[in-house]
């Protein structure tokens, strides 16, 4: 799908409800039938398809967010990411069980007659038309049927993924019956047997939806974007890693465990036919890297799997989804939308050094100047004072996030250099060099939601997990290789010995390569890495648990008090620290002057007040749990007594559920 045909998309939706009838929104208030005219013609029954496709994605507007119909950053900030969001599930002074009615996540929705678009809204859809398409769709093609079909088995897939991943197992409800009729009474089913039929259905999508390089394959121009069958292979390779990992697998430490040999064969297979499809990492360089979502825009990139296509239309052209990014981490001086998002010290100190050595003071790292001498991705994630950062009207910017005050103890009166930043970082990821400062909440810039790189990723994990470390870094190797990191040591990785340590690097990389990208919080909590116990997985894989830590920041402080700014125009122009000249003498040169300038007129000062903050005091993470998966809503539970609750979860009467969430 192109973008016009995103506008096309959702102003067809209109149409739908008021040129095709009205019995048609009459049915769907009803909730018990839809008027099936829709099969009466192809177009009708694409408007159908493209309503799903708005449902499931009109909310997707930043790399950050995940969960389908929802698609907001709420989990990517409880993570190392982003910081200063303290929300109940890691509020140390909160405890989450059912007790009140918000405790619950929210994302199950409501299951009473409704249109609602929530999680088995999306399913009753689905399944509806996969009822009806065969006998009502005498009119339409094979070919039209097949692949409309294999579309509605991946939504299906797609709806129950993000289901079972929050709430561990819930009802599988395959007819178009309405979950909350009492005459269908659908219990909750194991996560197992969700799993299993998950995988059903990308199976039956894989077989019917086109492919890339076949004769029966969308067209790259006004069809890309739509679901693939090479995606769904890739799908499948990403719900068997979920099911391997500990989260939902008590036997996960057994090297044969039967789970991690079907996510690496699924991984395997993935990445052999895509790779015959003509998908594989984009480009050498970490210039490359940073260039794959805005470069050959609306049109086919091997390295994008899953794509969410956005429009670059502003709102008064019309119903349009826009890429809400460009704007939320442009900086103030070039009409972003605030102070963009602050690099949590966590995040700057995480990155490998450049030859792919992690940052220890062994390997020469020095926080102080965390700027010098990192993995070319840092520069391409991260914007600092002395760091190039183009637009379209400047394409020489250089930014410089700084403060100065007039005296120790002023609490008022503070002057800052372009943002208010909590750190003397921000974050940079996915923003477009070219990208109009006049227009940057209009951002037409795609988002990747499965990138090739994370399937290597995938499999690197299963061979890990397996026993096979040789394999793992081989995999790690090709995401760093990629991006020009240097392949002595195993491109820095290193002599790697047990699987824990080969598990740890493979979760490592995954902070690395795909931060910001919406997965960090999937990957601590399909692992528990939370957890600090001393039989967790942290301490098997040797992991600093995220409880007990907090983001923190600090101030690029001036040394001098005074209300004058620090530095001059002369010592502006001087430094431009340019990531496309990364490896070379020049580049270093730039950083050298930066050191410099730091130790002649700046110091690092703390916040004024934590970044994490509960009640105005510092707080550290705690994700209880119980938190792992969710309970389901008590509002749920009360009026569907044959769904159960959740154990340590209280259902509508107070009393803790029984149903274990994860066999």
């Amino acid at each position: 799908m192109n973008k016009k045909k995103i506008i096309y998309i959702l102003s067809s939706l209109a149409i739908l409800a008021t040129g095709c009838s009205k019995k048609f929104l009459e049915d769907l208030k009803s909730y018990n039938q839809f008027d099936e005219t829709i099969f009466t013609n192809e177009a009708q029954s694409q408007l159908y398809i493209n309503g799903t496709y708005y449902n499931y994605y009109n909310t997707y507007k930043l790399p950050t967010a995940t969960l389908v119909g929802v698609y907001d950053d709420s989990k990517t900030k409880m993570t190392e990411e982003m910081g200063g969001t303290v929300a109940d599930r890691i509020n140390p002074t909160k405890t989450l069980d059912g007790t009140n009615t918000t405790d619950y996540d929210g994302y199950f929705g409501v299951v009473t007659a409704s249109v609602t678009n929530n999680p088995y809204t999306r399913i009753r859809n689905c399944n509806f038309f996969l009822e009806k398409v065969d006998e009502l769709g005498k009119n339409l093609s094979a070919s039209f049927k097949a692949a409309a079909r294999g579309q509605m088995y991946f939504f299906r897939a797609l709806q129950y993924y993000d289901l079972v991943r929050t709430y561990g197992g819930v009802p599988i409800v395959l007819q178009a019956g309405q979950l909350g009729d009492p005459s269908i009474q659908v219990p909750r089913s194991t996560s197992t047997e969700v799993f299993a039929q998950i995988i059903k259905d990308l199976d039956s999508a894989v077989a019917l939806l086109p492919t890339r390089g076949m004769p029966n394959a969308w067209v790259d121009g006004s069809d890309y974007g739509k679901l693939t069958g090479g995606a769904a292979l890739a799908m499948k390779s990403r719900v068997l890693l979920t099911a391997a990992s500990p989260l939902f697998n008590a036997d996960w430490d057994n090297t044969g465990n039967a789970r991690w040999q079907a996510a690496l064969a699924a991984g395997l297979k993935a990445e052999t036919d895509l790779t015959t499809q003509g998908y594989g990492l984009y480009g050498t360089s970490a210039k490359d890297w940073s260039e794959m979502t805005f470069k050959n825009d609306n049109a086919f990139n091997k390295e994008a799997i899953m794509v969410q296509l956005t429009s670059s239309a502003s709102a008064a052209a019309g119903s349009q989804i826009n890429n809400a990014w460009e704007s939320a981490v442009r900086l103030r001086d070039v009409a972003g939308s605030g102070d963009g998002v602050s690099a949590p010290k966590e995040m700057l100190d995480l990155f490998p050094m450049a030859d792919g050595t992690r940052p220890t003071t062994e390997n020469g790292y020095v926080d102080t100047f965390f700027f010098a001498n990192r993995d070319p991705r840092f520069y391409r994630t991260f914007a600092f004072s002395g760091a190039k950062w183009p637009y379209k009207a400047n394409q020489n910017k250089v930014v410089w996030i700084y403060r100065w005050k007039k005296d120790a103890n002023q609490t008022t009166g503070i002057y800052y250099a372009n943002i208010a930043a909590n750190s003397p970082a921000v974050v940079r990821k996915f923003s477009n060099p070219a990208a109009d400062s006049t227009i940057f909440a209009y951002s037409g810039t795609d988002i990747f939601e499965y990138r090739y790189a994370e399937l290597l990723l995938n499999i690197a994990e299963c061979y890990a997990a397996t026993g096979d470390i040789a394999s793992a870094v081989t995999y790690l190797g090709k995401i760093r290789q990629r991006v020009g990191l240097p392949a002595a040591n195993n491109y820095g990785i290193g002599n790697l010995t047990t699987k824990y340590q080969a598990l740890e690097a493979v979760l490592y990389e995954r902070r690395v390569e795909l931060a910001y990208e919406g997965k960090r919080f999937w990957d601590v909590q399909r692992w528990m890495l939370y957890d600090n116990t001393p039989n967790s997985t942290s301490s098997k894989l040797g992991t600093t648990p995220l409880n007990g830590s907090s983001r923190n920041g600090y101030y690029w402080q001036s040394q001098v008090l005074n209300n004058t700014d620090p530095l001059t125009a002369v010592d502006r122009a001087s430094i431009s620290i340019d990531p496309d000249q990364w490896g070379t003498a020049a580049f270093t040169t730039q950083t050298d002057k930066l050191k410099t300038l730091y130790r002649s007129k700046f110091t690092r000062a703390p916040l004024d007040k934590p970044w994490d903050a509960v009640n105005s005091a510092q707080s550290s993470i705690l994700f209880r749990p119980n938190y792992y998966l969710s309970g389901i809503n008590s509002s749920v539970i009360s009026t569907n007594t044959w769904i159960t609750q959740t154990t340590q979860w209280k259902d509508a009467s107070g009393i803790m559920g029984t149903f274990v969430p994860n066999n």
